[in-house]
């Protein structure tokens, strides 16, 4: 802590006590000092000019329980412009159920006991830039009208916010919570911000509501963090934060943003109807990213170092998973995927004519084969959506479109689309172990197969993948090899009903000797008594 010697070196904006240089309290006039060395009479004369909603100057004040107390009671618990701006609380400071008519500074005042401010109402801004509270300090059901400002506090007890109301922008920055934190029930209308704050045991967030943008952006979790059940607005961002305890994100209808995100301890998403980045995250323990019941959209999952994770209800029709460390730690469940395009396709080159089975495929691959994003499907409802590439997967469309546009040779376009094709290949094999659904688990097979097919270097196994394929569809289309056994057997009947109706039949034509008909007559044996008569 910072020596009153050094303290009173720095250039203060206020006339200070004149008992000694090492006391930076607010000098009272006629007196000219401060009011802690104020005798007991001219404090007393002090109290009896104070009325309530008055403005108060207690900056650089060391004051003692009983010394504030008179002092509320006063002014009947009601202030007008309030300046505690290092001032030194020596005793319990209990500011209960206080209204601040006007803005309240306490800028890098010094709490040695407790700190309350429960139900307390700030009519206009409050500001604890840098305060130091050696032990709890409690906003629980606490009213902010105005904007509130808690950078580089430092709190040595547990935090209590619950219940409390910021009506305006909120600023946590670089805060440091030493004992438990607890926002339950607390609503920001505007934004609020934790910039590069610590948290060295629990948080909770439970029940809690942000208008706009919550932003945890390098914030430290020591401890468990239970954002949530929570609602906002705007962008909940948990940018480079460091999670060393379990992390669980419950919200829903906004962004949800953890890239460069780096969780040791177990990671757990709730959401709904919401949107979420994972890029270049770090996720150590066991993760899911669940959907409570509207579907969830991932929008990046580039650079994800995950071991086990799994993705419950999510949307991946627009998420590339190409560039993923670890594709065989993903776990996917009810996902929805995008599909090829329907109908008949015509094209001026060979085939001229396509027709595409329907099947679901990755993101990756939607891209690489440069399909419009309206054959991206339809969403949860229904409807029929579009939306922007994934950016994981559009310098393979990128290269493919290079490619068709420049003219090159047909064999160069063709080694490129094979180099892409082999890359898929790996990708949907490793992505089929984690793949619950048994449909989706054929389809990811198909796929594979068809990037073998068109990554194979050699002619000879490319035409004999292609005729598996055409044959019956790597083994996965029954119905194609039911159909080619149908057309099959359809020729041979065919063929042997012709060759048998071909044959002409023989008849007596004129006298000619060479066409005939043998006609079968009944032969009767003569009496053999008629023969010698």
């Amino acid at each position: 802590m910072t020596s009153r010697l050094k303290l009173a070196l720095l250039d203060v904006a206020w006339k200070t006590c004149g008992v000694s240089p090492e006391c930076l309290g607010a000098a009272w006039e006629p007196y000219g000092r401060c009011l802690a060395h104020l005798g007991p009479a001219e404090v007393e004369s002090v109290l009896r000019g104070l009325v309530p909603g008055q403005g108060i100057d207690l900056r650089g004040t060391t004051l003692e329980e009983e010394l504030l107390t008179r002092i509320l009671e006063r002014v009947e618990r009601r202030l007008g412009r309030a300046r505690f701006d290092r001032a030194v609380f020596a005793g319990p400071a209990r500011f209960r159920e206080v209204v601040f008519a006007s803005d309240a500074t306490f800028d890098h005042a010094r709490f040695d006991h407790l700190a309350s401010f429960f139900g307390t109402s700030f009519t206009g801004n409050v500001s604890f830039g840098e305060a130091r509270f050696h032990r709890e300090l409690s906003l629980h059901g606490a009213q902010v009208r105005g904007h509130g400002r808690f950078d580089r506090i430092l709190v040595g007890g547990d935090a209590l916010f619950g219940e409390a109301r910021f009506d305006g922008d909120t600023s946590f920055r670089e805060a440091d919570f030493h004992g438990f934190a607890a926002f339950d029930g607390t609503a920001f209308a505007g934004d609020v911000g934790f910039r590069g704050s610590r948290f060295r045991r629990a948080v909770s967030f439970r029940a809690s509501a942000v208008g706009r943008n919550a932003g945890f952006d390098g914030l430290r979790f020591h401890g468990p963090a239970y954002l949530g059940p929570m609602q906002v607005g705007g962008c909940l961002s948990l940018t480079d934060v460091r999670a060393c305890g379990p992390l669980q994100v419950d919200t829903g209808r906004c962004r949800v943003t953890l890239r460069a995100a780096v969780v040791t301890g177990p990671f757990t998403a709730r959401l709904s109807a919401a949107e979420i980045d994972l890029r270049d995250a770090t996720l150590t323990g066991p993760a899911a990213v669940t959907r409570k019941s509207e579907r969830v959209r991932v929008t990046s999952l580039d650079g994800l170092d995950a071991g086990a994770l799994t993705l419950n209800g999510t949307d991946l029709r627009t998420c590339g998973l190409g560039g993923l460390r670890r594709p065989e730690g993903l776990r996917l469940r009810d996902c929805l995927f995008a599909t090829t395009p329907a109908g008949v396709s015509w094209r001026l080159g060979w085939p001229p004519v396509r027709w595409w089975t329907r099947r679901v495929v990755l993101a990756d691959e939607h891209s690489w084969r440069a399909w419009p994003p309206s054959d991206l499907g339809g969403d949860a409802d229904g409807k029929r959506v579009g939306a922007k590439r994934p950016r994981a997967t559009r310098a393979a469309a990128a290269r493919v479109s290079a490619a068709n546009e420049t003219g090159e040779p047909p064999d160069d376009r063709r080694s490129a689309r094979s180099l892409d094709a082999g890359w898929l290949e790996t990708l949907y094999e490793r992505l089929r172990p984690g793949v619950g659904d048994a449909n989706t688990s054929a389809d990811f097979a198909f796929g594979a197969m068809e990037m073998r097919r068109l990554s194979s270097p050699r002619v000879r196994a490319r035409v004999l993948l292609s005729l598996y394929w055409l044959a019956c569809g790597y083994g996965l289309r029954v119905g194609r090899a039911l159909g080619w056994l149908t057309l099959m057997a359809a020729l041979v009947a065919g063929a042997l009903s012709w060759a048998a109706g071909a044959r002409p039949t023989r008849h007596w034509v004129g006298k000619n000797p060479r066409i005939a008909v043998v006609r079968s007559k009944p032969v009767i044996s003569p009496d053999p008594r008629a023969l010698y008569k």
